[in-house]
């Protein structure tokens, strides 16, 4: 027997286990997939293939409009939320990793503290806040709100990953010349790709996802997002499930297309703080 049929027989268990993991997996997908590409008066079971490709679901869907403005909709949210977490995240964790102080280790706490409470408890005194401002239904509420609840986990992931970087980079830096900013922006901020990677990806697929806050905040139909349009497939009348799944289908497909894209960098920045950090 040769060292691979040896390694094989020895560990034939976690193989069998990481099928067993993907087939749980893939398993959601696949019956989203085939239920798209069904018509509705199909009733055979949601694990058979469909006996013929139907595509009804998916030009219905793009004839109403609806996924086509939702799509818009979830993408300026998602990208100007993810980016003020990204660049908010970044300045305030590199004085937090730099400077050790008490003052800045109850910074910290208070991060960890803030990442506890879960959003929906103190849903009533924002959505307050927001109707006094005249913010539902707008952009800039929906950003806010989530950015503000969103910034404690990026704040403290960089705040690890800064402090793997050694200091000996801004001393010499400091010696060239370069002043504080001028140290973050040329010297710590292009070694903190993975990191951005893994926060985008993190935080990207969690606030593309966003249901509870967009329920409550963007009320008017033009503003709805796609977990929201969504969910207007299901009333107490009648469910089109199909539909739904076409829907799905087409809300899942950029966070599978960003995440090929981006995995080196978020496998990189996800072992690098665990390993450092």
């Amino acid at each position: 027997m040769n060292t691979i049929d040896h390694r094989f027989a020895k560990n034939w268990w976690k193989y069998l286990l990481s099928i067993l993991i993907v087939v749980v997996y893939c398993l959601p997908l696949y019956v989203l997939v085939t239920m798209a590409l069904k018509k509705m008066t199909d009733t055979s079971s949601r694990l058979q293939l469909p006996t013929s490709l139907y595509w009804g679901n998916f030009t219905e869907l793009f004839a109403e409009g609806s996924i086509g403005r939702a799509l818009l909709n979830t993408a300026i949210i998602t990208i100007a939320t993810v980016a003020i977490e990204v660049i908010l995240g970044c300045m305030a964790a590199y004085p937090l990793a730099r400077h050790r102080s008490r003052f800045n280790s109850l910074i910290n706490a208070i991060m960890m503290g803030v990442m506890m409470i879960p959003p929906l408890s103190i849903l009533v005194g924002v959505y307050s806040t927001l109707i006094s401002m005249h913010a539902t239904s707008t952009y800039w509420g929906m950003i806010i709100v989530s950015a503000a609840f969103g910034l404690p986990m990026p704040i403290y992931f960089f705040t690890k990953f800064i402090r793997t970087i050694p200091r000996s980079l801004d001393e010499a830096s400091q010696i060239d010349g370069c002043n504080t900013l001028q140290t973050f922006f040329y010297i710590i901020l292009p070694q903190l790709k993975p990191a951005i990677a893994t926060i985008v990806i993190l935080n990207g697929v969690g606030m593309w996802n966003e249901y509870g806050y967009s329920l409550y905040i963007l009320q008017k139909p033009e503003m709805y997002t796609l977990t929201l349009t969504i969910s207007q497939y299901f009333s107490s009348g009648a469910n089109n499930l199909n539909g739904a799944a076409a829907a799905a289908c087409v809300a899942t497909l950029p966070m599978i297309l960003m995440f090929l894209f981006l995995q080196k960098y978020f496998i990189k920045g996800t072992a690098d703080s665990a390993v450092k950090g």
